[in-house]
């Protein structure tokens, strides 16, 4: 079994960032409440450091270490003393920002779409569009490209692949890995995978992240191909979407957390559907409504182009304009153009 100094190494080692830089000098057993039993019932749940516990509320926190609702008051706002978890000035936080890694589409075009260095981490990209615009594709091509150094546009991390539609293929890795001309069982051993069958697996499989970046992996980025299909699929009718979208709406804000805490880059696919309302233009909407939209930094437009392009069109960024631009999807991945 991995020691702590040992995993503290290795994320020194894959990050670059000391152990206080990220706030972790203390262990949540330094907490007023927190025993090794509470300690144990918290890493059973998945919380492992204080950020999981400032942000956690006390019921929540409560059921889950079998303490009152007071004494896990006072456990998370020990924790946010800890953690300093106040007001920053903009400098401050600007400088906060130049921890945020990068990570190349392998197109160019597409990298300057999203302000020139690719998706970024402590962010959720989306992309929606019908099926063959390229969704799985990216998300292929970004599991392998997360592997490289970060002067070559990665960052020399791993992948977690949350499969909801049966979409992964480790052939198509290896196709894209051998194209880069890198080693393609290396890169197949650095993508984690799982096959999500239903919505509440789906939720429980972020848990489980948490406890591989506890253990020492370089998790950097995290694909779910598809974000919306279970929850779609389980949930039908206009009856049922109130409890849809409340569910959707919690897991969303999980993955938005998790990416925050341990600087990982999120990117989801999403499905569509027409728009019957929709008199002219194009009807395609995504599907999640404005639970998704406001939950995604990056939402992103795929279709299909004239001689086998595909078309990106950024619909919503915080900080870049509407744009959209071409790209090919080859046996190389995502590509600027199709030379073949």
């Amino acid at each position: 079994m991995t020691s702590k100094k040992e995993v503290d190494d290795i994320k020194e080692a894959v990050s670059g960032e000391k152990k206080e830089d990220l706030g972790e000098e203390h262990k949540i057993t330094d907490l007023p409440g927190v025993g090794p039993a509470v300690a144990a019932k918290l890493e059973s749940a998945g919380i492992y450091d204080l950020m999981s516990l400032a942000v956690a509320s006390p019921a929540e926190l409560g059921d889950i270490a079998g303490v009152s609702p007071a004494v896990a008051r006072k456990i998370i706002q020990a924790a946010r003393g800890m953690m300093n978890l106040g007001f920053m000035s903009g400098l401050e936080f600007a400088e906060k920002r130049k921890e945020i890694l990068n990570i190349t589409t392998g197109s160019k075009n597409f990298d300057g779409l999203l302000g020139g260095r690719g998706i970024e981490s402590r962010a959720v990209t989306e992309a929606f569009g019908a099926y063959g615009s390229g969704k799985t594709q990216l998300g292929l091509t970004l599991a392998v490209n997360v592997q490289l150094p970060v002067e070559k546009g990665g960052a020399n991390g791993k992948c977690v692949f949350i499969d909801t539609e049966g979409t992964f293929r480790p052939s198509r890795i290896k196709q894209i890995a051998e194209k880069m001309g890198a080693n393609a069982d290396q890169v197949l051993k650095n993508i984690f995978v799982a096959r999500a069958f239903n919505s509440d697996h789906q939720i429980l499989l972020l848990e489980k992240i948490s406890e591989m970046i506890k253990n020492g992996e370089p998790i950097k980025l995290l694909i779910v191909d598809s974000l919306t299909a279970h929850f779609r699929a389980e949930f039908s009718g206009r009856g049922q979407l109130a409890d849809r979208q409340q569910k959707l709406n919690k897991y969303l804000h999980n993955l938005m957390k998790l990416g925050e805490q341990h600087n990982i880059a999120i990117y989801v696919t999403n499905q569509v559907m027409s728009n019957p309302a929709q008199m002219f233009g194009d009807p395609t909407v995504a599907i999640g409504g404005n639970i998704v939209g406001h939950a995604s930094t990056y939402r992103i437009y795929l279709r299909r182009g004239k001689q086998g392009s595909r078309v990106a069109k950024l619909i919503d960024s915080p900080n870049l304009p509407e744009n959209e631009i071409i790209f090919h999807v080859t046996e190389a991945g995502v590509i600027d153009e199709d030379i073949a």
